[in-house]
């Protein structure tokens, strides 16, 4: 089993027990045991749900701050296109990536730029092999994580191309070694994230064996950055590059727009995305050509590192681009970048939910688990800490709760004391 860093971490000096993030999270990776709540890390997918639900902040991402740009002699900044509509006024993007210079880095390399390499090597990817329908993205880390570890049927449906992320790295970072003549070593490249898979992904990567990332600060962190010095830039340099099939792939459906087809869904909220993943798994969608599959609510402007809220930032990014001095797109997809993109290493099935490597073992303790969810109350409450009453049953099977942990157990078994 591979191991993984994951960005989503537990405080448990501010976790209240209370319960929340059991019942969100999709692959019931949280357990609440004496009061507090524990992440089951083979499971955790680093999606950011409990992130959104916690009440009292126990639930955090693991990022880099603004100032570990320093550590290196030349600094890029890959901001996602999610960061352009967080602005009150909905500035242009230029006077965005111009006040990324101003805070501290020597470049900027839009990440939706790589988005449109993405969507050129997607419909070459469609149009010449003969692929296995539909084809599901493979932009979102939680997304492709979640297929790793819940639908092993579907990993030959994942899109075999690297993120727009890494594609942006590495082509940032050849552009930097070419220009400055300096190691890769003295050049940082951070992604400006809006959501922890992201993050998780730069140290465990999907596709390819190294990412070329340094680090990741949030999107929430550059805002609070920005705002000071974006009242200062009058007259900023035209210097956005990418076009507005890249920048919309800030939202829900933009990967698909690009893409000029209408045989697509678009999918965004993970358990919605479990919906549909669960309809793909039983052959009831096989004539569907695309599925772009996001695990936040409005794809990554609802990202849980992200400032405005998902619904208004959607409707922002119109105006956002009608207030852009945009340049023709300089995408160049090259038979070097066209190889660039693919992926060299293959995503294989985690198996996490196994309860045993012994085939027989295994069929004994789901006979047992059976029989004891039978005999609880199965209305899925969580007081036991345990996301639902079959995952209660398996948590008992396999030695991590009791069955009095139930409550309605419990007083069952205080009454029989009692008579």
């Amino acid at each position: 089993m591979n191991t993984y860093f994951h960005s989503v971490t537990l405080d448990k000096d501010l976790c209240r027990g209370c319960t929340n993030c059991i019942k969100r999270c999709p692959t019931e990776a949280i357990r609440v045991r004496n009061g507090k709540a524990r992440i089951i890390k083979e499971r955790c997918i680093d999606c950011g749900e409990c992130i959104k639900v916690c009440p009292y902040r126990a639930k955090k991402a693991v990022t880099d701050n603004l100032s570990s740009i320093n550590k290196y002699k030349y600094k890029i900044a890959l901001p996602a296109p999610s960061l352009y509509v967080q602005f009150k006024n909905k500035p242009d993007i230029n006077l965005i990536l111009n006040g990324l210079k101003k805070i501290g880095f020597d470049e900027v390399f839009e990440v939706a730029r790589a988005a449109e390499l993405v969507t050129l090597a997607t419909k070459k990817y469609i149009a010449e092999n003969n692929v296995q329908k539909p084809v599901i993205s493979s932009a979102c880390p939680a997304v492709t994580r979640l297929i790793k570890v819940k639908f092993p049927n579907l990993i030959d449906n994942i899109l075999p191309l690297l993120a727009p992320i890494e594609i942006a790295a590495k082509l940032s970072l050849e552009e930097a070694i070419s220009k400055t003549n300096l190691p890769s070593e003295d050049i940082g490249v951070f992604f400006i994230t809006p959501c922890a898979a992201k993050v998780t992904c730069s140290y465990s990567p999907i596709g390819v064996s190294e990412s070329k990332v340094s680090g990741c600060i949030p999107i929430n962190e550059i805002y609070k950055a920005l705002l000071p010095v974006m009242k200062n830039i009058k007259d900023p340099e035209l210097i956005a590059s990418a076009g507005i099939e890249g920048v919309k792939w800030a939202k829900n459906s933009g990967e698909s727009i690009g893409l000029k087809t209408e045989n697509y869904i678009a999918v965004d909220g993970i358990h919605d995305v479990i919906k549909i993943f669960e309809q793909i798994d039983a052959g009831f969608l096989n004539d569907i050509d695309f599925v772009e599959a996001s695990s936040c609510v409005g794809g990554c402007i609802g990202g849980p590192l992200t400032v405005e809220n998902p619904f208004v930032a959607k409707t922002k990014l119109n105006s956002v681009l009608d207030n852009t001095k945009l340049v023709p797109s300089k995408v160049d997809f090259t038979k070097e970048i066209e190889d660039a993109v693919k992926w060299t290493c293959p995503v294989e099935f985690n198996a996490v939910m196994k309860l045993d490597e012994n085939m027989e073992v295994a069929l004994r303790m789901l006979t047992e688990i059976e029989e004891l969810y039978n005999d609880l109350p199965q209305i899925d409450c969580g007081s036991c800490g345990s996301p639902s009453c079959h995952a209660m049953a398996e948590d008992i099977v396999k030695g991590y709760a009791k069955k009095t942990d139930c409550i309605f157990k419990l007083k069952e078994k205080l009454k029989h004391l009692a008579e």
